[in-house]
């Protein structure tokens, strides 16, 4: 695939209204993907999670809405509106939904 799909172009938005939140539920909508880089939209409801585990790529994440809890290395960080973590490549990790939260993942390979 190339290029962006599942998104407007040319046109100005705003990404956390590109994805909803579904009760009890994580949803994802992918924006890109090669085998180069991934580019994800996330939304979790309040207490979902993505459990632990590895990536072969660094795993850009940035806050777009609510309060996350990325756990890296069994170190867990708090994720706010406007705010980014990298997630490194081949290190354990998870997220989880503090409160309801929307979160922009670009994973680079």
């Amino acid at each position: 695939m190339k290029g962006m799909k599942n998104i407007d172009k040319a046109q100005v938005l705003t990404l956390k209204e590109q994805v909803a939140y579904q009760k009890g539920q994580v949803v994802s909508k992918t924006l890109a993907q090669n085998e180069h880089l991934s580019v994800t939209l996330f939304s979790f409801d309040k207490g979902e999670e993505i459990s632990t585990h590895e990536s072969g790529g660094d795993a850009f994440v940035t806050c777009l809405d609510g309060v996350g809890r990325i756990t890296i290395d069994g170190t867990e960080y708090e994720l706010h509106e406007g705010e980014s973590i990298v997630m490194p490549a081949r290190h354990p990790h998870a997220v989880y939904g503090q409160e309801q939260f929307k979160m922009l993942l670009v994973v680079v390979f």
